[in-house]
């Protein structure tokens, strides 16, 4: 669980003391914080610095959510204390906002389900009707050239069948896979689609290992991920990976993970669209068919991973979450 972060301030709003937490949280050491006033510290919202002074003046406390401090959001508690001090108690909302993301996944991924099963049924019952008309047809001219054409078609059928039933269904083929190999192919790939009109940037952290993961299905997620940036007027595109030690969890017993970005600096997404973006049938396009970060999201909850989206000023990122299995390859 993560710790919550305490800082104590004297009668004139200048801290007095902090713990490790708080350390972390506004990105500052507590020898260089002691006795300089709180609300000179970097990137103290004008919300809390308010807060604090109407807690100093009428002694009630106060309760403010999501404040954006060095390292993340935190609600702050901020209580009286004997001698005119104040304690302030940061709680972060990291775990929380993990967790809502896994949910909003797990609402995405059954919308697909939803819309796999109502497609499904819509279209196989006139498919029904087509192989067993196409079916009559063979076994009546029995041969020829128009028998083999009955047959063509009864053979399409099933295949539009099964690719109804893996519809939104990932199957995986998981071997080790070298996370930069898989950026790479996709680099190359959006290299030659856009004509080498978009630089490609690679911010790579090399100490990371082969995961456990299908390495085509991550080339079909990045490089829809790429081609989006591309469409949407970016010039700059930037790969990146990371590994998260002490992360809010995507499972229990997997305290690591591999974040992978990829940032662009494009026209970005729509606010009215971003909260629904990973749902089926939403785009922002006319040619779009709003089923290519629905699917991406598919493949990262079939890896266990999650997909999110984060506005840039330009353009978006959009980052994966992968579980980090540390096995010996």
């Amino acid at each position: 669980m993560l710790s919550t972060a305490v800082v104590e301030l004297d009668a004139q709003g200048c801290v007095r003391t902090m713990n490790a937490a708080a350390e972390s949280c506004l990105d500052t050491g507590r020898e260089r914080a002691f006795g300089g006033p709180f609300q000179d510290l970097a990137r103290i919202p004008a919300a809390l610095t308010q807060a604090i002074s109407a807690t100093a003046s009428d002694q009630r406390n106060r309760h403010l959510r999501e404040c954006k401090l060095a390292d993340g959001w935190y609600d702050c508690n901020i209580k009286p204390m004997p001698g005119q001090h104040l304690l302030l108690e940061l709680y972060n909302l990291k775990w929380q906002q993990q967790q809502s993301k896994l949910q909003q996944r797990e609402v995405q991924t059954g919308m697909m389900e939803l819309l796999r099963r109502n497609l499904g049924h819509e279209i196989r019952n006139p498919l029904g009707g087509i192989r067993g008309a196409a079916q009559m047809i063979a076994a009546e001219l029995n041969g020829g050239e128009l028998g083999t054409l009955a047959e063509l078609i009864m053979r399409e059928v099933d295949r539009v069948d099964e690719l109804l039933q893996r519809f939104g269904q990932p199957e995986l083929e998981l071997s080790r896979v070298d996370v930069h190999w898989v950026l790479g192919e996709t680099a190359e790939l959006l290299h030659v689609e856009s004509a080498q009109s978009v630089k490609i940037v690679h911010d790579y952290d090399p100490s990371i290992p082969r995961i456990t993961a299908d390495g085509g299905a991550l080339r079909q997620l990045f490089l829809n991920l790429a081609r989006n940036a591309f469409q949407a007027g970016a010039t700059e595109v930037t790969l990146r990976s990371r590994v998260e030690h002490d992360s809010a969890l995507l499972q229990p017993g997997i305290s690591s993970v591999v974040r992978l970005e990829i940032d662009d600096n494009g026209c970005g997404v729509p606010e009215s669209l971003r909260g629904l973006l990973f749902m089926p049938m939403v785009t922002s396009r006319r040619d779009g068919t709003g089923l290519g970060l629905a699917l991406a999201q598919q493949i990262a909850a079939a890896h266990d991973g999650l997909l999110t989206y984060e506005p840039l000023e330009p353009g978006s990122r959009f980052t994966l979450k992968l579980p980090l299995r540390r096995t010996h390859d």
